[in-house]
């Protein structure tokens, strides 16, 4: 059974901390957590991020980049990334989580578009992509079923 989610993106301030919050309001009994595989450690939530967020009524201000790791790896029944990359290599630092890690966009075999250090618009044509996950992967928590991620091409 699914209890928890951990959501990873690069720098944990645009993509990961908006899935996981939109994750967390879809499924409130759900443990939700985000972090980055290179976080910027200790820095907010990209201001548009914040902005879009609040615009659908879910709060992101208090977020705080951190960094991936061991005990997080362990403790989450499901790790949800952004790109095939961060997958990768999410799976070559701890190989013990295979079977648990799957892009956000598993289901299109797609990356969610980094927006970092671009405009309004970067950010609501990776939002797009981030609400399509969610719905994707709250039908599959509600299913239980996963499919595994072929592997990547040589």
């Amino acid at each position: 059974m699914i209890r928890s989610v951990l959501m990873v993106c690069e720098g944990n301030i645009c993509r990961s901390p908006l899935a996981a919050a939109m994750l967390a309001q879809a499924l409130p009994d759900l443990e939700v957590d985000s972090a980055g595989t290179h976080a910027l450690v200790g820095a907010p939530a990209a201001a548009h991020a914040i902005d879009l967020m609040r615009e659908r009524g879910i709060g992101l201000s208090g977020h705080v980049a951190r960094t991936v790791n061991l005990q997080m790896m362990r403790s989450h029944d499901l790790i949800l990334v952004m790109t095939l990359g961060q997958r990768d290599e999410l799976l070559a630092r701890f190989p013990f989580a295979r079977g648990r890690v799957y892009r956000l966009l598993h289901d299109a075999q797609d990356d969610v578009a980094d927006p970092y250090r671009q405009d309004r618009a970067a950010f609501e044509a990776s939002l797009v992509q981030i609400e399509g996950g969610v719905r994707y992967w709250l039908d599959r928590l509600h299913h239980m079923t996963l499919v595994p991620e072929p592997p990547s091409p040589a």
